[in-house]
């Protein structure tokens, strides 16, 4: 049987159940893994924890998966029910080989897939793995193993995450407050559930039952659309702050006391003053997508800015190159540095995020007001026949002005930068553009849409 190629991405695999995911496919891919992990890691005993997000597919294809890491004699820690970031602190605190987990992430219920990690979570990306793992899916010859591989069963992971992640903040100093959380039906709503016992705040739960039909809304809050329920909600009940989480969890938004999105600039600089109070003069990461705010906050607080590649892999690879204390990508995706390893723990921004509020003595939007600088367009898709060509036209056009070529081409003209990528599997570029006033915004993206649509 032959799979689709294009269901294995950048950073994972993802497709239609029962169209390009399929039960065959889960199998193999777990036959696949196991012998690319015995190669990765140079040796053949091997313990992988496996786990599983809410939809109706994700059972089957995870005992398909088993069975074929199991064929070759993997030994697997099941974990059940799992968000992203849980799957990623078992794997890494517990000092396990590595892991995969079927999720499709924010995707609709239809789509499943495979999210796949080296020890400490370390990822495995298009670039380090994945497609590796596609050609020995698609050639499906693997060696006979005598000995088959074992399954047990781990519970209380989640309550050892949420203990984790209390230890790293004083929670005394976080002050009462009313507090809207929207899980939109995703796996973050185990999480919160815990967290928030240990919490002197009133949580107001959004959609925390698990249904991967997701039946209110796409678990995807990077859409504004997406967050219309929760930002009524907030002014609805005069809470103090919304929590938006998306389909695994992996990333996290937050909607101030009046209503309206926290731009993820501005929680990925507040959270960098945070770690640079921590570890003074520490490097910190984020992707290319104009947010100059983050960089005058990293440089406020006497820390070292650099930049990264779009996806969360690519950023956790750069970020461990760089040594950094702390990442974050404009997606909602926060990095943390942990003994254990670097990766997103929701739980641990929730609570540094509120601890920040209450020391401050301010509302969110009055906090945040003297960091809302700068206007954004927000990521703007545009269908072209030549990626390529599009590219080349405005490097001969905004030549001198280029700042950086390894993602797209970003430039910056003085009142306004802007970065324009290719999408990697689509015929589309991705515009994000900045300015000093939401006038130079509307005039200069007018202008680029001209040149990109030529």
């Amino acid at each position: 049987m032959n799979f689709p190629t294009n269901i294995f991405k950048a950073y994972d695999i993802r497709g239609l159940y029962g169209i390009e995911v399929t039960e065959e496919l889960a199998y193999r891919l777990g036959r696949a893994f196991a012998e690319f992990m015995k190669k990765d890691q140079r040796k053949d005993d091997l313990t992988l924890v496996v786990c599983q997000d809410m939809r109706a597919s994700s059972d089957p294809l995870k005992a398909e998966l088993i069975r074929g890491l199991n064929k070759q004699g993997i030994d697997i820690l099941d974990i059940g029910l799992a968000s992203t970031p849980t799957f990623y602190f078992g794997v890494a605190k517990y000092a396990y080989d590595g892991g995969i987990q079927v999720t499709a992430s924010h995707n609709p219920g239809q789509y499943n897939g495979f999210k796949m990690v080296r020890p400490c979570a370390g990822p495995i990306s298009g670039e380090s793995g994945i497609m590796e793992i596609r050609d020995m899916v698609e050639k499906n010859e693997f060696p006979k193993i005598e000995r088959q591989g074992t399954v047990s069963v781990k519970d209380g992971i989640i309550e050892d995450e949420v203990t984790y992640a209390l230890s790293q903040v004083d929670i005394t100093k976080i002050k009462p407050m009313k507090v809207v959380v929207d899980n939109a039906n995703g796996m973050g709503a185990l999480v919160m559930d815990e967290l928030f016992k240990y919490l002197p705040c009133e949580l107001d739960k959004m959609y925390f039952e698990l249904d991967g039909n997701f039946p209110n809304h796409d678990a995807n809050p990077i859409i504004e659309e997406n967050n219309r329920d929760i930002q009524k909600r907030v002014k609805e009940i005069s809470a103090d702050i919304g929590i938006a989480l998306d389909g695994d969890s992996d990333r996290i938004f937050f909607i101030d006391n009046e209503g309206k999105t926290v731009e993820p600039s501005i929680v990925r600089g507040i959270l960098a003053q945070i770690y640079l109070r921590q570890y003074p003069g520490g490097a910190v990461g984020y992707d290319v997508r104009p947010g100059k705010i983050t960089e005058d906050m990293i440089l406020d607080a006497g820390g070292r800015p650099f930049l990264t590649r779009v996806g969360h892999s690519l950023i956790k690879e750069k970020s461990k190159e760089e040594g950094a204390i702390f990442s974050g990508e404009s997606s909602g995706h926060f990095f943390i540095k942990a003994d254990f390893g670097f990766f997103e723990m929701p739980a641990v921004v929730v609570l540094q995020f509120l601890k920040e509020i209450s020391e401050s003595g301010k509302t969110v939007r009055e906090f945040i007001a003297p960091l809302m600088k700068y206007a954004h367009s927000g990521e703007i898709n545009f269908e072209v026949p030549d990626k390529r060509a599009v590219l080349d036209r405005l490097h001969k056009k905004y030549r001198e002005y280029i700042t950086q070529e390894f993602d797209g081409l970003s430039f910056d003209l003085g009142n306004y930068w802007f970065n324009v990528r290719a999408s990697n599997t689509d015929d589309v570029v991705r515009l994000n553009l900045e300015a000093m006033s939401e006038d130079v915004v509307k005039e200069r993206v007018k202008e680029i849409s001209d040149i990109i649509s030529v």
